[in-house]
């Protein structure tokens, strides 16, 4: 199945997006190694390519939560469910490895879920950047911890905006 490229700038550098017919298979920072096709021929994967720089570029405005795209991914039944709970994870919050763990009923397995994590080949759409370690630190993440910070700092600006609603402040009635 034929795979289409496109580069998406961003402020926070430029993302790579690659798509076949049946969804979006990557987003990654750095260009891929794999041929791919830049052209603008009409295909569903350009479809896909098109849906995913727009919500990816709302949701670095702020402007979008969560995503509504296709996705074609592959990975062994383990990584599937870690990415699964990384879905599942609310705007603006963070889980540790551990609680991904217990959440894929694997307690125990702490450090492959921090493999599933850094094998992500999502990042944003399936937002690995909200996994934080059990202290509090933000651990690793292939953009770089920079762009981790951000990406969380974005998030978290974005719902202090949406609560921050003025106090009642009663008003003395006059001419009554």
């Amino acid at each position: 199945m034929p795979f289409h490229l496109r580069q998406l700038k961003t402020d926070l550098g430029v993302l790579y997006l690659l798509a076949s017919d049946l969804g979006l298979r990557r987003v990654q920072w750095i260009q891929p190694t794999l041929a791919a096709s830049t052209a603008k021929a009409r295909s569903l994967a350009t479809s896909h390519l098109e849906s995913a720089s727009h919500q990816i570029e709302e949701y670095l405005r702020g402007m979008r939560c969560e995503f509504d795209l296709a996705l074609d991914l592959e990975g062994t039944d383990f990584q599937l469910k870690v990415w699964k709970a990384l879905r599942e994870i609310p705007y603006g919050q963070t889980f540790s490895y551990q609680q991904i763990a217990l959440s894929v009923g694997k307690a125990r397995a702490v450090r492959a879920v921090g493999m599933a994590n850094k094998r992500n080949p999502l990042p944003i759409i399936i937002p690995c950047h909200r996994v934080i370690n059990s202290s509090g630190e933000l651990g690793g993440y292939l953009g770089g911890l920079k762009v981790k910070a951000a990406l969380l700092q974005l998030e978290k600006s974005r719902l202090d905006r949406a609560l921050d609603v003025k106090p009642f402040v009663e008003m003395p009635l006059q001419g009554l």
